[in-house]
């Protein structure tokens, strides 16, 4: 055999080598491995969003107060439905009616909202008892898929107002939010929920399937490569103390107003109560809330409106103690400066009444017992320091002053929906009176916290924390930290805010306000072994019975509680809103009653002023 033969033989041997390599993996891709003739057979690569957990709402003491639930929306793509399925089949396992299926399928594609190509919600919140039925028959109805998605539930019955509630996003909101939000997904819609969205909703992941014809998945798009995860929102631990929301809104029961508590060292909230309220499960999105929020929006009594910061109220007398500070800074006003009252103020013919009381002995005194005629003469004084015919000078600073103090403008707060209040000047008084053609004769209501002045529930809770701490205050907010988390909150929330009233003027307002609860007007909100600062003030209201203010702080020492509460229509200040504050204070100072707190508890819990009021119109 030549060499050229050899050659020949070998060459034969290789080509007949790879072609049983290629016969032997040819037999086995086509009759023994399937992967390929799925792949092959595959017709769709369906884009699957992986929805995130929101982050869970936790109260200051690790309360856990807002969680998740898994609920289960039906998907469809009508583009890949079967012309020939089963509608009654169909029907019957998702225990609908034909009107229902039709309802569902029933789009305006015109709109651009809904496309025939892409999945959108045909069924939503399925329960899982109904779901778990579902989902073994779903292979039976190509085109229809399940998204699973996180909605709210509550572990507690309070707090509805400042926690919110999430709700569908709408047209405008997926246009204003581009590319975050896709019909059927969920928002924060009031509350922290609101407020705090981009932090708890977190981040969409996707996850790419193949399908074959039958709408049966074969597996992942390209081995997951392209997929990804979703990511969790951040948990938020907020200020507040949800036992003593809970006590608030007990206290309030069949009562119009609000209560804020601020710990005046931090700024957290510890407390935001508006009254009346309801339960947060009442709008729960899984649960048909339609006619809960009908209910709600028809009550008369607006439990929507928050009346701890939306509300604007006269603050009354409580406001005498911006007016002393004011006019010890502006130096028209001194410690122990005594003022006369013989049952009212005089002024050229005209009378502005006063209440009997003792003889005051400076501020202190005149804080104690709330005389009218001391802070008519001092709002003039203030007012009128550069001259009788110069008001809009005198009231220009004092309202730089009271802006200081947060009012007349928004606190920025992290709460929805917070009211500016109304501080008026100069230019309010011009357009009332003309320019030129008032003087502080005109205004002296506003030294008692009367006429234009309003304020918010937070606002004076503000200023209680800002006397607390003898001139500085941090802005109030909710949100304390990220719970597992080093992402910090707002840096706003840390910086002192400064009033422009020297620490030393605080003194002896915080002693008059020491004599109101201990002998004075306030004495419903002394307390045993603990020292209460406090002022009432009942605030007039020409439209029936005067509304109840309380402020105060405790202990007198080192405060650590603020507060603010306002009752409407329930007349003096000592009737209900100082009561009430001081069993807050008890409870959260002492974690109980003394049997004079369970005393003052009962009578609380007893008083009915709304259906009193009812009956008078």
């Amino acid at each position: 055999m030549t060499n050229q033969d050899e050659r020949m033989r070998i060459i034969a041997f290789v080509v007949i080598g790879l072609v049983l390599v290629i016969v032997i993996k040819l037999a086995q891709l086509q009759l023994f491995d399937s992967s390929y003739l799925d792949r092959a057979n595959a017709t769709a690569i369906d884009k699957h969003t992986v929805y995130p957990s929101r982050g869970l709402v936790y109260d200051r003491n690790g309360k856990l107060m807002v969680f998740n639930n898994a609920i289960y929306d039906l998907m469809v793509t009508v583009s890949k439905m079967d012309p020939k399925m089963d509608t009654t089949r169909f029907c019957n396992l998702l225990k609908i009616d034909k009107a229902g299926f039709i309802e569902g399928l029933n789009k305006d594609f015109k709109s651009g909202r809904y496309s025939r190509a892409v999945p959108f919600p045909f069924l939503k919140g399925i329960p899982s008892e109904l779901f778990a039925g579902f989902q073994e028959t779903l292979l039976e109805f190509p085109g229809f898929d399940i998204q699973v998605r996180n909605v709210r539930g509550y572990e507690v019955e309070h707090g509805a107002n400042v926690l919110g509630y999430i709700k569908e996003v709408d047209q405008q909101q997926i246009d204003q939010f581009k590319g975050a939000y896709e019909p059927g997904d969920y928002i924060g819609a009031t509350g922290m929920e609101r407020q705090y969205e981009q932090k708890l909703r977190g981040a969409k992941g996707v996850k790419y399937v193949l399908k074959d014809n039958l709408g049966r998945e074969v597996g992942p798009y390209q081995s997951g490569e392209s997929d990804s995860l979703a990511i969790s929102g951040l948990d938020l631990v907020t200020g507040l103390d949800m036992d003593m929301q809970a006590y608030g809104e007990s206290l309030m029961v069949n009562k119009t107003g609000s209560i804020v508590a601020i710990d005046p060292r931090t700024g957290e909230i510890l407390a935001l109560v508006t009254a009346p309220n309801f339960n947060p499960s009442d709008l729960r999105i899984d649960r048909d809330r339609g006619d809960a929020f009908k209910a709600l929006l028809n009550d008369p009594l607006k439990p929507f409106f928050d009346r701890s910061t939306m509300a604007k109220y006269p603050p009354g007398s409580i406001f005498k103690t911006v007016v002393s500070l004011i006019g010890m800074q502006e130096g028209v006003l001194w410690p122990d400066r005594h003022i006369p009252c013989s049952g009212a103020y005089y002024y050229n013919g005209f009378r502005w009444g006063c209440r009997s009381h003792p003889y005051t002995d400076g501020v202190p005194g005149a804080l104690q017992w709330s005389c009218n005629t001391y802070f008519y003469t001092v709002v003039r004084d203030i007012i009128d320091k550069y001259g009788f015919n110069k008001p809009n000078l005198g009231l220009d600073q004092f309202e730089k002053y009271l802006r200081q103090f947060g009012f007349g403008k928004s606190l920025q707060t992290d709460v929805v929906s917070e009211s500016a209040g109304n501080i008026p000047n100069t230019k309010y008084y011009n357009k009332l009176y003309g320019k030129g053609a008032w003087r502080s004769t005109f205004i002296l209501s506003i030294g008692i916290g009367q006429g234009e002045i309003e304020l918010s529930t937070i606002q004076m809770a503000n200023l209680a924390a800002i006397i607390a701490n003898k001139g500085w205050f941090y802005i109030p907010h909710l949100v304390k930290s990220y719970k597992n988390s080093d992402h910090p909150i707002d840096s706003a929330f840390l910086k002192k805010q400064y009033t422009g009233v020297a620490p030393k003027y605080f003194d002896p307002v915080i002693e008059g306000m020491y004599r109101v609860v201990r002998s004075g007007t306030a004495q419903g909100a002394s307390l045993l072994d603990i020292t209460v600062c406090g002022k009432t003030g009942t605030s007039q209201n020409p439209h029936g019975e005067d509304h109840s203010v309380f402020i105060g702080f405790a202990p007198k020492e080192n405060p650590t509680i603020a507060i603010a509460v306002y009752v409407e229509n329930a007349g003096h200040g000592s009737t209900a809103a100082a009561p009430i504050a001081s069993l807050i204070m008890e409870k959260y100072l002492k974690g109980g009653l003394s049997k004079v707190g369970e005393y003052r508890e009962k009578q609380i819990k007893e008083m009915d002023i709304v259906h009193k009021v009812l009956k008078k119109k």
